[in-house]
């Protein structure tokens, strides 16, 4: 069986759905295939998401926000969803789980810092609950 895949979507795939999949690259390692992608990409990830994650020793700087695509939704068994509303896809057989977080978007480091702990918190869940070892 393949390791399973998780999609992180979020509308600008700027803050929120980057900092989701970098907490699950961190944990899951290679025992699970990360996914990011949003609605409306932004031009550029948000430089306080950048900031937060890597106070915690997690470099997503290399990251590019893009668009989800189908070809993209079938490579995955998750989709985690960081309010994106009515333009998050749906595809029978996926399973589906939205994480209801504040935008981070022009907020000040300390809220975003808050952010960031609620999505560590949710990813170690989902690792749990995919039977995922984190490390």
């Amino acid at each position: 069986m393949k390791n399973p895949g998780v999609l992180f979507l979020c509308v600008h795939n700027a803050g929120r759905s980057q900092m989701g999949a970098g907490w699950m690259r961190h944990f899951g390692g290679d025992r699970v295939r990360v996914f990011s992608a949003g609605s409306a990409p932004a031009s550029q990830l948000n430089a306080s998401a950048v900031a937060a994650m890597a106070e915690v020793g997690i470099d997503i700087t290399a990251a590019q926000p893009q668009r989800w695509t189908e070809s993209l939704l079938q490579e995955v068994e998750v989709v985690i969803s960081m309010g994106c509303g009515d333009a998050c896809p749906v595809y029978p057989g996926k399973r589906y789980v939205d994480w209801p977080l504040d935008d981070p978007a022009g907020q000040d480091l300390d809220m975003v810092r808050q952010v960031r702990e609620q999505i560590k918190m949710n990813v170690l869940s989902l690792l749990d609950e995919l039977m995922v070892e984190a490390v």
